[in-house]
């Protein structure tokens, strides 16, 4: 089982920067990629962008150039980092892995996924 815990949301004026962490425990047999999720009000959940375990990253086009998706391995730790800021940033942010639980589930290409339980970001005059 993995376990994620976001952190770092909160309210910053327009063009302004915040930096979200998601603390990962636990594991798996293998994890396939890492990304982080948005969802803002009356609006479904949507991928932000997405990090593999080779580091490579990719993002969708309202957010390319703005936001980063790092992690440091040595703390098991994923970062997305949100630079000039706009008002439609505005939603609750949601760190996740997926992966195989086990061989079996390698196998049979059965992923699973693993939520944190999201932080608000408000971006807001």
């Amino acid at each position: 089982q993995v376990h994620l815990v976001e952190s770092g949301g909160g309210l910053v004026q327009p063009g302004g920067s915040l930096r979200l962490s998601c603390a990962e425990s636990g594991s798996i047999y293998g994890v396939y990629t890492r990304g982080w999720y948005r969802q803002a009000p009356g609006k479904q959940r949507e991928l932000v962008g997405i990090i593999t375990v080779g580091g490579n990253t990719n993002y969708i086009g309202s957010v390319k150039g703005r936001f980063t998706i790092s992690r440091d391995d040595t703390k098991n730790t994923m970062f997305l980092q949100m630079n000039s800021l706009k008002p439609e940033d505005t939603a609750v942010y949601y760190c996740t892995t997926n992966g195989f639980r086990s061989s079996d589930d390698y196998v049979s290409n059965d992923l699973s996924y693993y939520w944190g339980q999201g932080t608000q970001v408000t971006v807001s005059s």
